[in-house]
């Protein structure tokens, strides 16, 4: 009996320690992330200011093409927040994340040569990401228990 709850409190300690570099980690991965945005949105107006002379088009490839970049290391960052604010990851920001990431890919094909196979594979992939996105939303545990609560509350009203 004595060894059991030392081997819990040693399991604890662990667990505690684990935590506590993860969080460390992460803090250092988010302040990557800060100056890989505040890099990127300079490396953004640079662009634009080189292609000035390009004319409007190629300006604009530039400002979306970054922007979505930029959105995408958001998302991540987002996610390292939600961790910190929850001690859990959710799926659909992993999910948010992809699908900005392959919008990206999909709005730069606009701009390329490239084959409708690359096209339709990047349009079904996103489609796939949607569906999942919503069957993540829709079957998640906080949503079955906010149901249960709502059921129970109008059931006693």
């Amino acid at each position: 009996m004595k060894t059991t709850t030392k081997i819990k409190k040693m399991n604890n300690a662990i667990t505690e320690v684990f935590e506590a570099l993860s969080r460390v980690i992460l803090s250092l991965l988010l302040g990557v992330l800060l100056i890989a945005l505040l890099w990127a949105t300079i490396e953004t107006f640079l662009e634009l200011r080189a292609q000035f002379d390009h004319g409007v088009h190629e300006m604009l490839k530039v400002a979306m093409v970054n922007s979505l970049g930029i959105l995408a290391i958001l998302e991540v960052f987002k996610t390292g927040l939600a961790y910190f604010a929850s001690g859990r990851v959710k799926v659909t920001y992993i999910i948010d994340t992809v699908i900005v990431v392959i919008l990206t890919e999909l709005i730069m094909f606009w701009f390329k040569d490239v084959g409708y196979e690359k096209i339709l594979l990047a349009i079904t992939l996103i489609l796939s990401l949607i569906v999942a996105r919503i069957l993540t939303i829709r079957f998640s545990p906080g949503r079955k228990k906010s149901e249960q609560t709502g059921v129970a509350s109008f059931k006693a009203a």
